[in-house]
């Protein structure tokens, strides 16, 4: 059985509306994981609930397996080994980031600058500029708020990084970067793990090797992405076959020339006598079934 870096039970965080119900989740030590499901689902929620900002909730959490919940949230040993980034103003508007550098040194013991002076080079904050610590954080856009974010964070000695929805601002080309910045991390140490949330599931497949989807505050889906690419299996038939298949198929689209969809490799001998073809589907493709089986949306 793989290690954990975070094993959660019994979750339970109820709204007006909508409750997120976690029974069971656990997170693989030394992969990254990503956390997918559509708007509302309730990743933010469950993220803030992990890494100690939200304690309104009912469940046990185990971090690095021997740190409860109530050590997380007292002892500092356990938040030194975990970094965070999230989707709303981290950093206060009328900060510098001199300020942003100096402030984290004071937070965090293993706070390097000359690291955080590295990443903000790395992912060009200042333009390809040199470093200029006056530089105000209200005068960057949403997507070098998030790259000053992520050399904030990586400039820190940690085992587990926590980044919500890290990808959303940032263009292609930055978020290939990004990737490359998670698969450098996981290769720093034995150990190293990352857990974060994503609506870009194509840009981020190639850096994803366990994957959680929740939808409607609860997990309908998780395993390491080759064992997904095993159960499920993408069908392509004849417009002939659309309301038989219908039947079998996880999922499905239609048209005029034919249909398309997602079957459980336990399934596919009942497509026998179809004219179709498979295929072995991506993370984006399993993911968007997945969420469309269990989503109010249809």
């Amino acid at each position: 059985m793989e290690k954990q870096v975070i094993a959660a039970k019994n979750i339970e965080k109820k709204y007006k509306n909508f409750t997120l119900s976690v029974p069971e989740m656990n997170i693989p030590s030394g992969f990254a994981t990503a956390l997918i499901g559509e708007n509302g689902a309730g990743k933010t929620t469950l993220l803030n609930i992990l890494t100690g900002i939200r304690n309104d909730y009912k469940g046990s959490i185990q971090y690095f397996g021997q740190y409860s919940e109530k050590e997380m949230e007292k002892t500092a040993e356990v938040r030194e080994r975990i970094g965070y980034t999230g989707t709303d103003n981290y950093y206060l508007p009328n900060w510098t980031v001199g300020q942003v550098c100096s402030l984290s040194k004071l937070l965090f013991e293993h706070f390097h600058e000359d690291r955080f002076k590295k990443y903000c080079d790395d992912l060009a904050i200042f333009g390809g500029n040199a470093y200029d610590g006056r530089k105000k954080v209200s005068a960057l856009s949403d997507g070098t708020k998030t790259k000053l974010m992520l050399a904030g964070v990586l400039a820190r000695d940690t085992d587990l990084l926590v980044l919500d929805e890290p990808a959303s601002p940032l263009d292609p080309l930055m978020r290939d970067k990004l990737c490359e910045l998670i698969r450098d991390y996981l290769n720093s140490g034995e150990g190293k793990s990352v857990f974060f949330s994503t609506h870009n599931i194509s840009d981020m497949e190639g850096v994803t090797d366990y994957a959680i989807i929740l939808e409607q505050g609860k997990i309908v889906e998780q395993g390491f992405v080759e064992d997904l690419k095993e159960k499920y299996i993408l069908v392509k038939g004849e417009k002939a076959d659309i309301e038989a298949a219908k039947k079998i198929l996880y999922t499905i689209t239609t048209s005029n020339y034919g249909f398309e969809g997602i079957c459980l490799a336990e399934d596919l001998d009942k497509l026998a006598g179809m004219d179709v073809v498979t295929e072995t589907p991506n993370l984006f493709k399993i993911s968007v079934a997945v969420m469309k089986r269990n989503s109010l949306i249809k």
